[in-house]
């Protein structure tokens, strides 16, 4: 499938503030369910104590992270010298993936540039390389509108070039085009009645993107494929198994996932993204065949995957107590599931590391 090539209007960007709380705005112009309902009674979940419940058949109409204190933004820093892409005599060029976004724009260029995929004025200088986005570009970060328009003028300038840079469908962008298209119709969320417009509020929603959100990023999010397999890696954005919900090929899910998208159904959008959102299917006990039980349906050899922080998927989240326990900074992707899975998500949002990796990546 072609991905949307199209370039936005050029947006001022807004400062980078990494922060996971549930922004202010949210108490002034929404509510957090339908008046009345069961998603709708008391206050949302507070910063103290809050801990993660992820129950059997989880809606997510709760925060879908709990919050992780931090102290000082970790500053990037970018050699002026960006690295050169080795490139092939002939035929396709490397292969890089890149984990969730989140709306950290200046982050991700450092990190593009780091890897000699774009140059100091921001432009394609990576040749016939191949770039992938594992979704989740928009919400938590201070310019989702502003990643798109990157990754959407990135496509067209790779194209040129001979390579490509196409992205996949998180569930940020269901959770995006939820809220635009349906606000507060009310959805039966498995428990209690909610609304996408709750939904992507509580889960990182920022004003200032639904505020430039123009019809070309609404139909560039809804055509975008939600699995492909290359060089024998499965790229996807959640560490779920709920895609064999939606076919048994490659082809068969992304139709079946843009036939939702087009039949413009408020029950069948919010299905699709409560299922996007499920993770940890590869983790602990049992992880390792869950991942196989994709790779036998769809090909390749190995999964990557962004969707659950690092640090979560390592269990160095936080005490009981509430306070922050010594976590390891991300420094790069987590291999695990029996080497089968790769998590790409460095947790940018909770001051940890964008990643952008070449694949293949050894265990």
């Amino acid at each position: 499938m072609t991905q949307g090539a199209g370039q936005g209007p050029e947006v001022q960007r807004t400062a980078t503030v990494r922060d996971f709380r549930v922004p202010a705005y949210v108490h002034e112009t929404a509510p957090y369910a339908v008046p009345g309902t069961q998603a709708s009674e008391g206050a949302p979940p507070s910063e103290e104590g809050y801990e993660e419940v992820l129950p059997e058949g989880y809606t997510p109409t709760q925060r879908d992270l709990p919050v992780i204190r931090r102290g000082d933004t970790v500053q990037v820093t970018v050699d002026p010298e960006p690295v050169q892409v080795a490139q092939p005599a002939t035929g396709q060029g490397p292969l890089f993936v890149v984990g969730d976004v989140h709306g950290y724009l200046d982050e991700l260029v450092a990190a593009l540039q780091e890897k000699g995929l774009i140059d100091a004025a921001g432009q394609w200088c990576a040749g016939t390389t191949r770039l992938w986005f594992l979704g989740d570009f928009t919400d938590r970060g201070p310019d989702g509108i502003g990643v798109i328009d990157l990754v959407m003028r990135l496509s067209a300038e790779a194209a040129a070039a001979g390579g490509y840079c196409k992205a996949l469908m998180g569930n940020h962008e269901l959770l995006l085009l939820g809220a635009k298209r349906f606000g507060d119709t009310p959805v039966n969320s498995g428990a209690g009645t909610a609304t996408f417009q709750a939904a992507w509020l509580l889960n990182g929603g920022q004003k200032t993107d639904m505020d430039r959100l123009q019809d070309h990023h609404l139909q560039w999010m809804a055509r975008l494929d939600a699995m492909e397999e290359v060089d024998g890696h499965l790229l996807v954005h959640s560490d779920a198994t709920t895609y064999l919900d939606y076919g048994r090929s490659i082809e068969e899910v992304n139709d079946t996932v843009r036939e939702t998208l087009t039949r413009n159904d408020a029950e069948e959008v919010w299905d699709l993204f409560r299922k996007f959102t499920k993770r940890f299917s590869f983790r602990d006990e049992g992880g390792a065949d869950a991942v196989r039980s994709l790779l036998d349906t769809y090909g390749g050899t190995r999964i990557v995957h962004g969707h659950s922080p690092i640090p979560y998927l390592l269990g160095e989240v936080g005490s009981e107590d509430g306070e922050d326990d010594t976590r390891t900074a991300v420094e790069g992707p987590h291999i695990y599931a029996d080497g089968l899975a790769i998590a790409m998500d460095g947790g940018v949002t909770m001051a940890g590391k964008l990643l952008v990796q070449q694949l293949p990546l050894e265990a």
